[in-house]
This record gives structure tokens, C-alpha cells and sequence, in this order.
């Protein structure tokens, strides 16, 4: 194992994380002005809204200690700083979430306006980066904006993930990226490139990522929302992420505009982003000029083509997506149909509005809430809860087990009751027309297993601190599936559960996020064997 090359990239990628907490003391000092006579009181640059401190803290403190880890390696070794091997990519990524959880708690726990507990404080910041949504944090109506707006933030980040942004940055820095490439993107099919190289590839997924970000917060914006509340939900609803600015989370507005608008965008969100990327670029191929890496260049008059059909064609040929559209659709009948017939809203409007909400909140992974769906009768919270185990599509912000993996198992299961019908018979599982090769069905069967594993484990360790089982099912359950809200203590926020639950939990969002392979391979002895 390249050692050097490790803490080389770790420390060059802790440095560029604490530039994000730079953004949240301007935050601090715009809203903070308020609050005094003049800004030339020395306290305000200090304080700002009360949490620039704080931040202020977490820089200088996580800028210095990415320069000690980059420092001893900044010269490297020669060709050794360059081979990147695949191993070295697993403890990279599980190293940096592991570090960038613990930075990103950094002001959090420094603030005094929550004075919150180490624990808690890494809960928030992991939760945050892993896109999951649980929180163990109350009052927030009362909170410093600029402490909203950072866990906002980091759901942002950590939605596309900031090791693919990092695959954009390395090659920069003389190392190769494709290793990292492979250990973080989601879903069976990992060698699957957007562009020839794996540099562009992460340049245009962050470019449609942040695409997305702006259209969302423009149509918060046009449905009511004033620009603070717009840019944190936009970045949490692209992110698939599920924390607000307002206890009450979206239902905070009671607006029929803003529940559409997250319902739209939490879809997209979901979705594989190799399909708006196809999409991108067919729509742009008509457009007078064209986007290469991050230059903006004249395209040929003969070369411009285009038609909304074939922007969306690609969506619609994509067997996941498909199956994707479908069990939501499926879910949300079922789901409206109990609320209407059970006569918990008045009316069939608002069943509608609350059941479709909460399905594609739940089934994307989302965790936005506009009712507690928790007291809802029947089996419709564990229906809910059920769902996001599907989660969103391969390729997306969202969690889960992924759409592909689960259409995969239903294949195959159909697949096993032919061959009952016809033993001799040679019956592949195709994904559209193609032939699924035998190594992806296993790897997805290795990944379920793994998954009822790891999942059994944690729920036990959960009960034995003192957990009802309603309880310690749903916590798992949704830090696992990076989904947030549970049911029985956990259906509001996690503060009231003991310690060790949370930090059970911590390391349950860790592997949902990183699909459980990528650190579970690291406690093997091969892994560690030269």
C-alpha cells in the first residue's frame, strides 16, 4: 500500500474542505449585521450572528491539519505518488469520509449556541454527508442562520460526493483517478464512463449536479420561498437529503406550489445521472456552441440538432428508470387510496397532495416530511419505511439498495421459476435487450446478502442498549438507507436515543452511503496481504 500518495491526497482534499467553511461566515456576518451599531465593533467579526467563531475555529483548524498530512508527502517518491492502486482508492474514500466526517463536525461542535455533544456533533455533520437527514438537533426556527445554512451545505457536498469532485481535482496533482471513480460511484455497473476520460466524466456530472441546484432553487423562489429558505432547500432536495431550515420541514410553508416543486425535483434527484447527462447533451447539441471541459467553444452550423423528444427519449429506454417510475407510481395509488378511503384528510385533493409527497419523499430517500406519516393507520408508515429500501436509481444522490439491484433479484427470481418449467433451458437475465453477465448477478446477491447481514447485526446491538424493536428496525433502516426519519423515538429526531445507538447509527449511514462493500473490504485479511 502506497502510503505517502494516501496522506498526500488526504491532506490535500482536507485543505479543500475546510474552504467550505468560509461560505457559512459570510452567511454569519451578513445576517449578523443586523445585530450591531456599526460592523466595525470588533465583536461582530468574531461573533457575526453568533456562530462565526465557530467557524472561523473549524477553518484554520481543518486547514492545518490536511497541511500536516499533506507536508511529509508533498515531494512523493517518484512514480510511486502516481500509482494509485485499487486498494489504495477503497482507503482513500474510506479514510476521507471517515476524516471529513470529523472535520465537518468541527463547528458544530464548537458553537456554543447548541453546545452540543462530540457525539451528537459528528451524528449532525455524518448525517449531513452521507445525505441521510436524521437529526438530533431541535429548535431550529431558533438557530443562527448561518449554522442552518451549513448543514445545508454539507448535504450539498455530499450528495455527488466529494470524491468525485476530488477525480476532477487529482489528475491536477499528477494522480490518476479512475480507482476512486470505482469505489464511490453506486450501483452493480461501475466501469461505466459519461465521456473518454474519467476527468471530464466528473466535470460534467458536476456541472449537471449544479444545473439542477439552480433550476430548483429558481422554482423555490417562484413558488414563495424567500432566498434563504430557496438555496437550503435546493441544495437538500438535489442532494436527496432531507434536512430543512424549519423544524416543521417542508410543511413549514403549507404550499401546494412548494410540495410540487420538491416533488419534482426529488424525482430528478433520483434518477440515474447518466440519463441527464445523455439528456444535456442531446439538448445541447442544437445550441450555437458547446461545452468542453470547462470551456465554452463554438460549435459547427451543420452539427447543431436537436428535439425535446430525444432529450428524453434516453429516460424512457432505460429499463431502471422505468421500473423506477413504476413502483413509485404503484406505491403512491396504494397509498392515496388507503388515505382516501380511511378518511385522514378531508377530501381526496389533499390526500393526494400528503400520500404523493410522502411516497416520493420516502421512496427517493429524501426524508422531507409535510405530515407525520408516522401516525398514519395500517401498514402505511412501515409500507413507507419499506420503500426506501428500493431507494433511488444507480448513479444517483439518492440511498437504498438501488432500483437496478432490486430489478435484478426480480429477474432473476423469474428466471429460477422457468427453469423449473424448463431445466435444460438456457435463460439469461437481460436489463432492456441485453444479457446481464453472471458476475453482476452474483455481485448483486453478494451485496443483499451483506445488506441482511450488516442489517440484523445492527438492529440487535440496538435493541441490547435498550431500544424497543420498532425503534431500533426504523434507526437502522434509515441510516442504512440514508433516509432520516424513522418511526417509534426516532419518527421526529434521534436526540432521545442513547450514545452508542448513535454512533451504531453513524457507521450504519457511513456503509449505506459507501454501499457497504467499500468498507467491509478493509476489515478483510486479503485486503491487507501484499
Amino acid at each position: 500500500m502506497n502510503l505517502l500518495p494516501i496522506m498526500r491526497i488526504l491532506g490535500v482534499l482536507l485543505m479543500a474542505f475546510s474552504l467550505s467553511m468560509l461560505p457559512p461566515i459570510g452567511v454569519s456576518w451578513y445576517y449578523g449585521a443586523e445585530l450591531y451599531a456599526s460592523t466595525s465593533d470588533p465583536d461582530f467579526w468574531i461573533k457575526g450572528d453568533g456562530a462565526a467563531y465557530a467557524f472561523l475555529i473549524a477553518f484554520f483548524t481543518t486547514l492545518t491539519i490536511g497541511a500536516l498530512m499533506w507536508y511529509p508527502a508533498r515531494g512523493g517518491q517518484g512514480k510511486r505518488t502516481k500509482d494509485l492502486k485499487i486498494r489504495d482508492g477503497f482507503v482513500v474514500v474510506a479514510g476521507f469520509w471517515f476524516v471529513l466526517g470529523m472535520a465537518g463536525s468541527a463547528p458544530l461542535y464548537a458553537s456554543n449556541v447548541m453546545a452540543m455533544s462530540f457525539t451528537d456533533a459528528v451524528f449532525e455533520s455524518m448525517s449531513g454527508l452521507t445525505t441521510t437527514g436524521a437529526t438530533v438537533i431541535t429548535g431550529l426556527d431558533a438557530l443562527p442562520r448561518s449554522l442552518l445554512y451549513y448543514r445545508q451545505q454539507l448535504q450539498w457536498f455530499g450528495g455527488m460526493g466529494i470524491i468525485v469532485l476530488a477525480v476532477a481535482v487529482l489528475p491536477m496533482l499528477g494522480i490518476g483517478g479512475m480507482q476512486l471513480y470505482r469505489a464511490e460511484t453506486p450501483g452493480p455497473v461501475k466501469d461505466t464512463k459519461l465521456t473518454p476520460r474519467i476527468t471530464e466524466t466528473a466535470k460534467a456530472l458536476w456541472i449537471i449536479y449544479a444545473t439542477i441546484t439552480t433550476a430548483c432553487f429558481l422554482s423555490y423562489m417562484a413558488a414563495g420561498m424567500e432566498p434563504f429558505d430557496a438555496v437550503g432547500h435546493a441544495f437538500s432536495t438535489v442532494a436527496i437529503g432531507g434536512f430543512s431550515t424549519h423544524d416543521a420541514s417542508i410543511g413549514y410553508f403549507r404550499s401546494d406550489a412548494v410540495d410540487l416543486v420538491a416533488i419534482v425535483f426529488m424525482l430528478i434527484a433520483g434518477a440515474n445521472f447518466s440519463l441527464h447527462f445523455i439528456a444535456w447533451r442531446r439538448m445541447t447539441s442544437g445550441l450555437p456552441f458547446q461545452i468542453r471541459g470547462w470551456r465554452i467553444v463554438r460549435r459547427d452550423r451543420g452539427k447543431r440538432r436537436w428535439s425535446p423528444a430525444t432529450s428524453v427519449q434516453g429516460y424512457f429506454e432505460d429499463p431502471e428508470f422505468r421500473a423506477y417510475l413504476t413502483g413509485l407510481s404503484i406505491l403512491s395509488l396504494i397509498v392515496i387510496g388507503f388515505l382516501h378511503f380511511d378518511e385522514a384528510y378531508d377530501g381526496l385533493y389533499l390526500a393526494v397532495m400528503r400520500g404523493l409527497f410522502q411516497v416520493v419523499s420516502i421512496g427517493t430517500t429524501t426524508g422531507f416530511t409535510t405530515a407525520d406519516f408516522s401516525a398514519w393507520h395500517g401498514a402505511l408508515p412501515v409500507l413507507l419505511l419499506f420503500s426506501s429500501f428500493v431507494g433511488g436509481c444507480a448513479g444517483s444522490t439518492g440511498g437504498g439498495m438501488k432500483v437496478i439491484r432490486w430489478l435484478l433479484i426480480y429477474k432473476q427470481g423469474n428466471r429460477e421459476l422457468l427453469r423449473l418449467l424448463h431445466p435444460s433451458a438456457e435463460i439469461p437475465v437481460k436489463l432492456g435487450d441485453r444479457p446481464v453477465p453472471a458476475r453482476v448477478i452474483d455481485a448483486v446477491w453478494g451485496f443483499f446478502s451483506a445488506y441482511v447481514i450488516v442489517f440484523g447485526l445492527m438492529m440487535t446491538i440496538l435493541m441490547f442498549t435498550g431500544l424497543d424493536q420498532i425503534t431500533a428496525f426504523s434507526a437502522v433502516a434509515a441510516s442504512l438507507n440514508n433516509l432520516g426519519p424513522g418511526l417509534g423515538q426516532v419518527a421526529a429526531n434521534y436526540a432521545s436515543i442513547n450514545d452508542v445507538s448513535k454512533w451504531v447509527c453513524v457507521l450504519a449511514m457511513l456503509l449505506g452511503r459507501l454501499e457497504i462493500f467499500t468498507l467491509l473490504v478493509l476489515i478483510t485479511p486479503d485486503f491487507w496481504r501484499k
